[in-house]
């Protein structure tokens, strides 16, 4: 399981996230530089930092390195999901609890979220599938369907 990111971490995996392409240290730390004030070699320590923990990898160019995501930012929240579901004494409690924390808007996209696993069958009847039992009343004719 993923250890949570820390808020520069973070910070910087946003960026590779949301660019989705290998990143010099430089373009994050030109982007960083517009909200605070943060030097060449933070913003490579913490890039090789996350390159040591697995989150990046990385390809030598010239004396650099680029940078790019192993996984995505809805793999990483997940994981963190998944952690923090695991080590409750009741799951089922814990689900409860974190669908009344969700907006209407959350729970929508879990809806959706459940539908999309579940896949397009789920939930339908095949009328010609013959494994499906018929519908209270119905009679097999014996015609050999």
């Amino acid at each position: 399981m993923p250890r949570p990111l820390g808020e520069l971490e973070d910070a910087v995996m946003t960026r590779v996230w949301e660019w989705n392409r290998p990143v010099t240290v430089r373009e994050v730390l030109e982007d960083l530089q517009e909200e605070r004030s943060i030097a060449y070699t933070t913003v490579m320590t913490v890039l090789d930092n996350l390159h040591q923990k697995g989150w990046v990898r990385r390809e030598a160019e010239g004396r650099a390195y680029r940078y790019e995501a192993v996984s995505t930012r809805a793999a990483y929240s997940a994981a963190l999901m998944n952690d923090a579901w695991s080590q409750s004494d009741n799951p089922a409690a814990a689900l409860v609890a974190f669908f009344g924390m969700m907006s209407p808007e959350q729970r929508e996209a879990l809806n959706d979220a459940v539908r999309m696993v579940q896949g397009p069958a789920s939930g339908t009847r095949d009328p010609e599938d013959p494994e499906e039992p018929e519908a209270p009343g119905g009679a097999d004719t014996g015609s050999g369907r």
